[in-house]
């Protein structure tokens, strides 16, 4: 046989011993098959491998082996805590939430901080806590009208609130017309139990009125040269200041210096230009601290931890001594012994020391990370948009809850001179609480113009998600369930 044959034969007999698999050729009943070849038979087949006994490693020490591909559980609660707040609405429900959940519980705290005092001079355990309540009402209709106004219309309205403050506020001044409330010539009557103090809305006024300043002139690339920058804003805020002071004012004053310079600090001023402003309002700060004794005895009250023997520092002690006798969490809702004629203006000025006093250091911590939330909020909407308008206006009111919640709460734990400033949404009164409601409301207009954040509350409409559902589902046949 040629050698061509012979090999042939040989191929042909050894792919005729290869044996088949068993999904192919099924090895008859009763025949043992090797276990390789029952392995593969099983694998092609589809049966399934036996488990290992829970508890058991690959290795079969028992231990199970660690995974390394995927990060552990801090990290991984970091990274979804980031993904959530990096989410198009979630400034919008921050600020929404933080501001409503301080003025709640500032209803609350005034009503607690305020019983002593209203039965103190013969009205009921209700009477302050009834005009807060009023008070917060309007401002959320405030509120809620700012937030479905359109940007333009804030724009609008910049010009008519800022002559009708600066109306208001020299119509303060005329005798006979203006009142004076503990030494400030800065009120309204209004009839009843009812006043005003103009000085609160000019704060917004001049955030409003300065950001579309500000939007205008930076549009026609006017913000590089430093007149345009500080004119006609810095006279106009100085103005304001004038008649603010008029009165005496002080809290008020810086507050109002504290808002311009979030203004021209957004605008990008010059380091030199912002500085040149700030040093001659402290040395106007000092001179108007100077030239008066209440203010000095403000003053020397910072950090004491008792009363004089005369009587002074009487209020910021017993501050003090109401945030050191809460401990961890407080007397008690309602229990707080301070409020009993010992702390002057527990509802007003000094209601973080009550709170301090009676829910606790988780309460005051609890505040304070509400504000923290709500002030950095209002940071990332004027950092993500394109709206120079928008800018301004959030850094501006956000400066403006900001450093009067530091200057209020430093007062109270002995860090700053007393001022006299209310805690922004918390303290009592309602000349205070409508302009700050209103301009939560334009910061949450402003969360909600982020394109972003439109396409989100667009889907959220029931006419658009079923429109979108309808989308998603395909077309039948007519003879198909």
């Amino acid at each position: 046989m040629p050698a061509d044959e012979r090999f042939a034969v040989r191929r042909e007999s050894a792919r005729a011993s290869v044996p088949r698999p068993l999904a192919t050729a099924p090895a008859p009943a009763g025949v043992p098959l090797p276990p390789g070849l029952a392995l593969r038979g099983r694998l092609a087949t589809g049966a399934r491998r036996p488990e290992a006994p829970r508890g058991s490693g690959r290795d079969g020490s028992g231990s199970r082996t660690p995974r390394t591909g995927r990060g552990g559980g801090p990290r991984r609660a970091y990274e979804r805590a980031r993904r959530a707040w990096d989410r198009p609405l979630t400034a919008y429900y921050v600020i929404l939430g933080s501001s409503l959940l301080i003025t709640v519980l500032g209803l609350v705290m005034v009503y607690s901080a305020s019983m002593i005092k209203a039965l103190d001079i013969s009205k009921p355990a209700t009477y302050f806590f009834g005009k807060q309540f009023l008070a917060a009402v309007i401002g959320g209709g405030l509120m809620l009208i700012a937030a479905r106004m359109p940007v333009k219309l804030h724009r609008g309205l910049a010009y008519p609130i800022l002559m009708v403050t600066v109306f208001l506020m020299v119509l303060v001044q005329v005798p006979g017309i203006g009142m004076s409330v503990n030494g400030n010539q800065n009120w309204l009557y209004l009839g009843g139990p009812f006043q005003l103090q103009p000085s609160e809305f000019g704060k917004l006024a001049l955030i409003l009125w300065g950001a579309d300043l500000l939007a205008r002139k930076q549009d026609k690339r006017l913000l590089t040269q430093w007149k345009h920058m500080l004119v006609p804003l810095v006279p106009v805020a100085f103005m304001l200041l004038g008649l603010i002071m008029l009165g005496g004012d002080m809290g008020t004053a810086i507050i109002l210096t504290a808002i311009l310079f979030g203004l021209l600090w957004l605008a990008g001023a010059p380091t030199r230009l912002f500085a040149g402003v700030l040093g001659f309002a402290v040395v106007i700060g000092f001179v108007l601290i100077r030239t008066s004794p209440n203010r000095m005895s403000r003053l020397a009250c910072m950090g004491v931890s008792e009363p004089d023997p005369e009587g002074g520092c009487w209020q910021a002690a017993h501050g003090i001594y109401a945030l050191a006798s809460g401990g961890w969490f407080g007397s008690g809702l309602g229990a707080s012994v301070e409020k009993w004629g010992q702390l002057p203006e527990p509802h007003t000025d000094f209601i973080f020391a009550i709170t301090g006093e009676e829910l606790g250091l988780a309460g005051t911590l609890s505040v304070l990370a509400l504000f923290a939330a709500l002030g950095y909020a209002g940071i990332r909407v004027a950092g993500r948009t394109e709206d120079p308008f928008v800018r301004y206006a959030a850094g501006g009111v956000t400066t403006w809850i900001t450093a009067q919640a530091v200057i209020n709460i430093g007062a109270v734990l002995g860090l700053l001179p007393i001022a006299g400033v209310p805690l922004p949404l918390f303290s009592y009164g309602g000349s205070a609480l409508l302009p700050t409601m209103f301009a939560v409301g334009l910061m949450i207009a402003f969360a909600r113009e982020d394109p972003a954040a439109k396409a989100a509350l667009a889907m959220r409409k029931p006419g658009v998600r079923w429109k979108t559902m309808r989308r998603r589902v395909k077309k039948r046949s007519s003879g198909e369930r």
